[in-house]
């Protein structure tokens, strides 16, 4: 089974490429953005209590993503693979879903990291913003998460370095050949 995590800061682009991967390979792609969109539009339970943590740009806690991550796996149980977009974010959240796969047995197959410069995801999010109109791409909220990322999740690297499963791929240029870039470092992993 092939189980990718896609990282990198807002706007780097893992939405663009973790769609072209998901298609290329077979993936189930579990964004933890997209659950917590999903939750807060129906309105459930969770999407209430999640709702307002987002909109002032912090992070969900780690019990209730992990929960909600691990209730995604075990919907699809006859997966070819999965690429995690958006978690883990933090060195605990990444020994947390080591566990949970090592218990299905089952591992994270690789890294792959996207580098950006913070003025290429300023300019890009801008755009983003103007289209979508997401909340949490409004300029006070993107700085915190920007600033978010570069202070803690960044940390997370250096965890799958250690583990030998961590690649960095320039973020900045054409999809498709940032996508080239991102299927020759998959490819090893298949």
């Amino acid at each position: 089974m092939l189980n990718l995590v896609l990282f990198g800061p807002p706007g780097a682009g893992k939405g663009t490429q973790s769609e072209k991967l998901i298609e290329k390979y077979q993936l189930v792609h579990i964004s933890t953005g997209d659950i917590f969109r999903a939750h807060i539009k129906n309105q459930t339970e969770l999407g209430q209590q999640v709702s307002q943590i987002i909109a002032d740009g912090n992070l969900v806690p780690d019990s209730i993503t992990i929960a909600m991550l691990e209730e995604e796996i075990k919907k699809n149980p006859g997966a070819k693979g999965f690429i995690f977009d958006g978690f883990p974010r933090t060195v605990a959240q990444a020994e947390a879903l080591d566990a949970f796969l090592m218990s299905i047995g089952q591992q994270i197959s690789g890294v792959v990291a996207l580098d950006v410069t913070e003025e290429e995801l300023t300019q890009r999010i801008a755009k983003r913003q103007e289209i979508s109109g997401r909340a949490d791409d409004a300029a006070d909220k993107l700085k915190k998460r920007i600033e978010e990322y570069f202070s803690k999740t960044i940390h997370v690297l250096p965890y799958y370095e250690q583990q030998g499963k961590l690649a960095k791929v320039d973020g900045i240029g054409e999809i498709d050949a940032i996508f080239q870039s991102l299927t020759a470092i998959v490819d090893q992993y298949s």
